[in-house]
C-alpha cells in the first residue's frame, strides 16, 4: 500500500489542478457484460479455422483476414453491432472516474459507457468521434470524450482492422494531434488498455523521441501475471518475464505500473484516489445563534482564523452560510484568498445557502436534505462548530447539524467535531469520543488531538489542532 502513495499524491494532484486524464481500454468495458477484443473475435478466428488464443498479439491482423475471405467488413460490423448495441451496466470504476473532475477522456471502445456515466452523474459529456467533431465545441460541456476508434453508432468507420491501422494517419491525423498535446501536458492513467495498439505506440514514440527525458509521468493498471492462469509453470515463467519486460519498456515512455492481483483492486485503489481528492475540500458545518462559553469576540477569532489558514493551505472550503458562522468563514476565507494573492475564489470557497421557502412539489425539509447530501458529497473532511438556533425564545441544539453530521458518516467523510465550542457540536464530540475507533483507526495518533478541541478555547489552539489532524488525514491513504 505504500508504494501505491507516490501514485495517489500524484494522481490526487493532477485533478485538482485539472491535469488528469484517462486512457480507457476493452478491460474498463469488460467488467460491465462486454466481452474483450479477445472474445469478441473468437467466432472470427473458428471460422478462418484458426485459435485465437495463438492470434492474441495480432488481432488487428485476424480481423483483416476476416474482410479479406468475406470481401468486405460488413458481417465484422454485425459482429460488432451485435455485441456492443445490447444493454450493459456501468460499472463502479465508471462511477467514481464520473464524479472525478476528470474534463478529458481517450478511449478505443466502441461502447458508450463512459458518457452514460457522466450524464447520470449530472454532466454533459462532448462526444469526439470524427475528426471533423474535433472542430465543433459542445457548449456548457463537463468532459471531452475522445472515441479515437470510433463508435458503435458509426460501426462502419471503426478501427479494427490492419487497413484501418494503415490509414489512420491519413484519416484521424486530427486525433493523433490532440492526443499528442493531451500526453505532452495532462497527467494519464491508463485503465483496462494492454499497450498493443500500434497507434498509441507510435504516438508515444514519438513524444519520447522529442521530449527524450522531460516526458510527464503517467500511471497504467495492469494485472500481475499469476501462476494459477497457467496450465504449466513453462507457460507462467515465459508470461511471467514478457510482463516483466513490458513493464520496464513502458518506462522509456514515462509510464509507470501499478501492478494489481485482481481486478478488482482497481475500483479499491481508485475509491481511495477520490478520497485523497476529496480530503482537500473541507466542509464547515455550525450555526450559532449564542457563542456560549466563548465571547463573540473569540468566535469570530476563530472561525475567521480557521477559514484563513484552511485555505492558506489550499483547501477548498464549502460551507452552507450557516448563522453566526458563514459570515466570518467568508471573511477569512476572502482575507487570505487576498493576502496570498490567490485569484480564483471559486478554487478555495464554495458558498451553497439553503433556500428558505419552498416552491414546486418538494417540501422544505426534501430540498434541505437534497442540499446537505449534494454539497457534502463534494467533500472529504466535515468541522462542525457550535451548533444552535433559537426556537420560541430558548436556544436549542441545531438539528441540522446533527442531520450534516449523520450524512457526512454515511458517505465515508472524516468528521471533526469541535467540542469546545458547545451544543450540538460538544454532543457529536462526545460520541466520537465515546465511541472513537469507529471514527479513527489510530487512536494514538488522533484521540490526543480530539482532547484538545474538546477542552481548548483559545482560537490558535483549536486552529492548529484541526490542521494537525487534517495534514494527518491527508497524509495517509
Amino acid at each position: 500500500m505504500q508504494n501505491l502513495k507516490p501514485f495517489i499524491d500524484d494522481f490526487s494532484k493532477a485533478l485538482r489542478e485539472n491535469n488528469a486524464a484517462i486512457f480507457a481500454g476493452a478491460g474498463l468495458s469488460s467488467g460491465a457484460g462486454f466481452v474483450n477484443w479477445t472474445e469478441l473475435l473468437r467466432s472470427v478466428a473458428e471460422e478462418l479455422h484458426l485459435k485465437v488464443e495463438k492470434e492474441q498479439h495480432d488481432l488487428i491482423s485476424l480481423a483483416q483476414y476476416y474482410c479479406n475471405e468475406h470481401s468486405g467488413r460488413g458481417r465484422l460490423n454485425q459482429i460488432i453491432i451485435d455485441e456492443f448495441q445490447r444493454r450493459a451496466s456501468i460499472t463502479e470504476n465508471h462511477r467514481i472516474l464520473a464524479r472525478l473532475p476528470i474534463t478529458t477522456y481517450w478511449t478505443t471502445n466502441y461502447d458508450t459507457l463512459i458518457e452514460t456515466a457522466l450524464r447520470e452523474n449530472g454532466k454533459n459529456p462532448d462526444v469526439k468521434i470524427d475528426p471533423e467533431n474535433l472542430a465543433i465545441t459542445l457548449s456548457d460541456r463537463d468532459a471531452v470524450i475522445y472515441k479515437m476508434h470510433g463508435d458503435v453508432s458509426q460501426v462502419h468507420k471503426a478501427v479494427i482492422t490492419r487497413d484501418d491501422y494503415e490509414k489512420y494517419e491519413l484519416t484521424h491525423s486530427l486525433f493523433t494531434t490532440a492526443l499528442q498535446g493531451d500526453l505532452v501536458s495532462k497527467t494519464f492513467l491508463f485503465i483496462g488498455f494492454s499497450f498493443n495498439d500500434p497507434n498509441l505506440n507510435y504516438i508515444l514514440s514519438r513524444i519520447r523521441i522529442r521530449l527524450e527525458g522531460n516526458q510527464r509521468p503517467h500511471y497504467c493498471f495492469l494485472k500481475k501475471i499469476v501462476e494459477t492462469d497457467f496450465d504449466n509453470k513453462e507457460d507462467y515463467d515465459y508470461a511471467r518475464i514478457k510482463q516483466e519486460l513490458q513493464i520496464n519498456d513502458l518506462k522509456r515512455f514515462s509510464v509507470k505500473t501499478i501492478l494489481v492481483n485482481e481486478y478488482q483492486e482497481i475500483t479499491n485503489i481508485l475509491r481511495m484516489i477520490e478520497k485523497s481528492f476529496r480530503k482537500n475540500s473541507i466542509f464547515i458545518s455550525g450555526s450559532a445563534e449564542d457563542y456560549g462559553a466563548m465571547s463573540e469576540d473569540i468566535a469570530k477569532e476563530l472561525l475567521h482564523g480557521l477559514s484563513y489558514e484552511l485555505v492558506k493551505s489550499d483547501c477548498t472550503i464549502i460551507s452552507g452560510f450557516g448563522l453566526g458562522v458563514g459570515s466570518y468563514v467568508i471573511n477569512g476565507a476572502l482575507d487570505c484568498l487576498q493576502s496570498e494573492k490567490k485569484k480564483r475564489i471559486e478554487n478555495n470557497l464554495i458558498l451553497r445557502p439553503f433556500p428558505q421557502k419552498a416552491s414546486g412539489d418538494k417540501s422544505l425539509p426534501d430540498l434541505w436534505d437534497f442540499y446537505r447530501r449534494n454539497i457534502i458529497s463534494e467533500s472529504g473532511i466535515a468541522i462542525y462548530l457550535f451548533g444552535n438556533k433559537m426556537v420560541d425564545g430558548k436556544i436549542v441544539n441545531a438539528d441540522g447539524v446533527r442531520k450534516e453530521f449523520e450524512i457526512a458518516k454515511s458517505m465515508g467523510l472524516n468528521v471533526i467535531p469541535v467540542g469546545a465550542t458547545g451544543f450540538q457540536a460538544r454532543v457529536l464530540w462526545e460520541e466520537v469520543m465515546n465511541d472513537f475507533s469507529r471514527y479513527y483507526s489510530d487512536e494514538q495518533v488522533f484521540k490526543p488531538l480530539f482532547e484538545i478541541l474538546g477542552n481548548s478555547l483559545i482560537p490558535h489552539e483549536i486552529i492548529s489542532t484541526i490542521l494537525k489532524i487534517i495534514d494527518e488525514l491527508r497524509r495517509r491513504i
